[in-house]
This record gives C-alpha cells, sequence and structure tokens, in this order.
C-alpha cells in the first residue's frame, strides 16, 4: 500500500467518525463539511489498494454528488460564471466527448463485416430493452414528469466507453463492444429523439429535430474531431495536405457565417443547417489544432481521458447542485430503479444474446453494452434543455451506480471464464 494513500484512508475513517457524530447531533456544521471531506479522502485513498483502483472514477462522481448536496449554492455561479449556461455545458460536454473520442479508431470499423450479427443484436436490445424499461419504472414508481423524462432519457441514450472498459476488466469480446459503441453512438442522433418523443412525449415537450441537431452537437462532432485527429497519424502527405486545404476552407467557411450570415437568416431551418455546418467545419479545425498539438505533446491523448473525467465531475456537481431538492425527495427512489434498470439491461442483453445464437463471450459484452448507458450524453441533453435539475437528475444517480456494478460484474465473470466449446482446446 501508497504511504500517502494510507494516510489519507486514515484521514477518510476519522472524518467519517465525525461525520456520523454531525449526523447523530443534527448538526450541519459538522456533518456537511466533513461528508465531503471523507467522499474525496476516500476517493484518493482509493489509489493506494490494488484492487480498489478501479473505483476511483466512482469515488470521485460520489464525491462529486455529496459536493452538490452538500453545498448547492456554491454551484449555481462562480466569479460571475453561470454554471448551468447552455453555451458553458456545450463546451464541456463536447470536451469530455472529444477526450472519449481520442480512445477510439478508425479501425474499430474494420472488423464490423465480421460481427455484423453481434453489432445487430447489441443495437436491438439497446434501443428497446433500456428505454422501456425506463418507461415501465416511471409507472411503477410514479416520479413527477421532468424526472421520469430522464429516466427515459438515459435508457434512449447509446452506450458509452465505460462498457468498453468493463468488456476489457471482464476479458469478453472486446472487439465486438467497441463496435456496438461507435455504431450506438452513429445512431443515436436519430434513434434517441425518436425514443423519446414516442416514449417520453406526453411527459415534456420533445422537439424531435432540434434534439437530433443537439445531439449531432454534442456526440457526433466532437467524437469526428477525434476520429480525424486518428487519421492524421497515419495519413501520406497528400492525405494531410488535403486536410489541411479543408481545413483552410472550413476557417473560411466559420468567418462567413459570422461576419456576412449571423444575423440575417431569419428562416429557422436555414439558420439551424448553416449553425449545424458551422459545427462541422468547427470539428474539421479543432481535429486538425489537436493534432499538431499532439506532434508536439505525444502524450496528450493520455491526458484527455482525465479531462473527460472532470468534466463528467462537473456535470454530476452541478446537476446534483440544481437539482438537490429533487433529490431529496425521490433521491432513494431514484437509485432504485437506477439498480433496477440497470440490471435489466445486463440480465435482458445477455440472455437475448444467448437466445439469437450467440457465444457466452459475446454475450457477456451484450450484457455491459445494454446495461451501460452515456450518462454525459444524457446530461448534456438535459442541459441544453434547460432542465438539467429535473431531466438530468436520472444521470447524476444512474451514472455511478453503473460504473459500480459493472465493476463488480466485469471482475466476477474474470474470474469465471466460459468453457470453450467442444472439441475446441
Amino acid at each position: 500500500m501508497k504511504v500517502t494513500g494510507k494516510y489519507f484512508l486514515y484521514a477518510a475513517g476519522l472524518f467519517a467518525i465525525v461525520l456520523m457524530a454531525g449526523i447523530f447531533m443534527q448538526n450541519p456544521f459538522f456533518y456537511r463539511p466533513f461528508a465531503l471531506m471523507t467522499a474525496v479522502c476516500l476517493a484518493i485513498g482509493l489509489g493506494a489498494i490494488e484492487s480498489l483502483k478501479g473505483y476511483r472514477y466512482t469515488a470521485w462522481i460520489i464525491s462529486a454528488v455529496v459536493a452538490g448536496m452538500m453545498y448547492p449554492e456554491a454551484f449555481k455561479n462562480w466569479g460571475g460564471v453561470n454554471l448551468r449556461d447552455k453555451t458553458l455545458i456545450l463546451v464541456i460536454i463536447q470536451l469530455v466527448m472529444f477526450g472519449m473520442g481520442t480512445h477510439m479508431s478508425l479501425r474499430d470499423f474494420s472488423g464490423l463485416a465480421s460481427t455484423g450479427k453481434g453489432v445487430l443484436v447489441g443495437l436491438f436490445c439497446h434501443f428497446s430493452i433500456m428505454p422501456l424499461m425506463g418507461l415501465l419504472l416511471t409507472k411503477v414508481f410514479h416520479f413527477e414528469p421532468e424526472i421520469a423524462a430522464g429516466i427515459i432519457l438515459i435508457g434512449s441514450c447509446s452506450s458509452g466507453l465505460a462498457s468498453n472498459v468493463m468488456v476489457y476488466l471482464a476479458k469478453a469480446n472486446l472487439v465486438l463492444s467497441v463496435i456496438v459503441t461507435a455504431m450506438a453512438t452513429l445512431v443515436a442522433p436519430f434513434l434517441t429523439p425518436l425514443l423519446m418523443k414516442t416514449l417520453a412525449g406526453t411527459l415534456i415537450e420533445v422537439k424531435f429535430v432540434d434534439m437530433m441537431i443537439e445531439i449531432v452537437k454534442i456526440v457526433l462532432v466532437p467524437i469526428g474531431a477525434a476520429l480525424l485527429h486518428d487519421f492524421l497519424k497515419s495519413a501520406t502527405a497528400t492525405q494531410k495536405r488535403n486536410v489541411n486545404i479543408l481545413c483552410l476552407l472550413s476557417s473560411a467557411w466559420i468567418a462567413c457565417i459570422v461576419f456576412f450570415l449571423a444575423g440575417r437568416i431569419t428562416d429557422p431551418a436555414w439558420q439551424q443547417s448553416i449553425t449545424l455546418s458551422g459545427f462541422f467545419a468547427g470539428a474539421v479545425i479543432a481535429g486538425v489544432l489537436y493534432h499538431a498539438l499532439y506532434t508536439k505533446f505525444p502524450k496528450m491523448d493520455s491526458i484527455m481521458p482525465l479531462i473527460s473525467m472532470f468534466g463528467i465531475i462537473y456535470f454530476t456537481t452541478v446537476t446534483t447542485a440544481a437539482g438537490r431538492d429533487n433529490l431529496m425527495k425521490v433521491g432513494v427512489l431514484l437509485f432504485i430503479a437506477s439498480a433496477i434498470h440497470n440490471a435489466a439491461g445486463y440480465f435482458f442483453g445477455y440472455w437475448l444474446s444467448r437466445l439469437f445464437g450467440m457465444d457466452k463471450n459475446s454475450s457477456r459484452t451484450i450484457a455491459f453494452e445494454v446495461g451501460l448507458q452515456n450518462g454525459g450524453m444524457a446530461s448534456g441533453i438535459a442541459g441544453s434543455m434547460g432542465k438539467l435539475g429535473t431531466v438530468g437528475l436520472a444521470a447524476a444517480v444512474f451514472s455511478p451506480w453503473m460504473n459500480i456494478s459493472g465493476s463488480i460484474l466485469a471482475n466476477y465473470w474474470k474470474r469465471r471464464p466460459p468453457c470453450p466449446p467442444k472439441g475446441e482446446t
């Protein structure tokens, strides 16, 4: 055990004692700061225990929830900046998705032909089981309309890169996992708004086209920039020159939008089209600039996941602070709903895959792909709707539990590899 980490664990234990005393005395002067200090010290100290290192990210997410619950007023404005501003939320979620995208590659799509059946099964299970289970839970627990819509929303989002990590830990079919995640991400701009319109349209106003465009901005634009960076890593001189020309044209187009078109186009459809084209042009520029930075600092790709983690912690904290009053009322029920939703994804993902004739390793992979949702995407959509404290609340509760349960299941399956089919050695 590392000495520094050991001290943090000792501190967490000491703070936990003071926390319990504060709760017993019902004195917020004690339990509010010591709740946060206990969570932070525990998150840092887990790095000292080899078998628990995989839970550090989850511990930081829990720390974010504790911070938002204990000090909600502190996470509304910082230095005059509105932490729930739609533009700020969009920028941060794009950074999160770009950071995730740097761990994707164009080569990930190369195995699509050989894993076609698994991909179809994975997509079918993911975009049917999870949104329908979310709808069922809203009927059972009778949540308020916007909170209920948030449960359906996270069930309708694509799988995230957390599923790839869990599949890797479980030693399941990583190639299939990566492709299913990539394809789910690509179809999310159409399927997520469609599912929300169909299943949650009576709970909140769902504008199909507006939500589709927001998902494109939140997911496809930053991941497209990351994939362009990946392409440039192995591009020929001619290909790099063509990309640089495209970058110059993209810069010219953005300048044209800013100086000549902004404010002069009144038709809403044209405004959306021009704005979206500007985002894609920005993705080209961002991909080229990041690659140029990467060539000078090759460790940038290893830093980006940390930035993504910071972004998700930010969303969790701000969402919890915004929805604190709602969490005080329905937090326990929301957690129970998250556990049921998550378990249903694992269970039906695995057994439906087996029913479709897939091997055990691939079925385990589909279980993770179905059971683990992209909480960052759900938070970004809720933020773009201006409903972070209600529609975004489910993502803040579901995400920590998904990481905990996913880690437990991955380690369980890792210790129990599937038996090879008869005739194989």
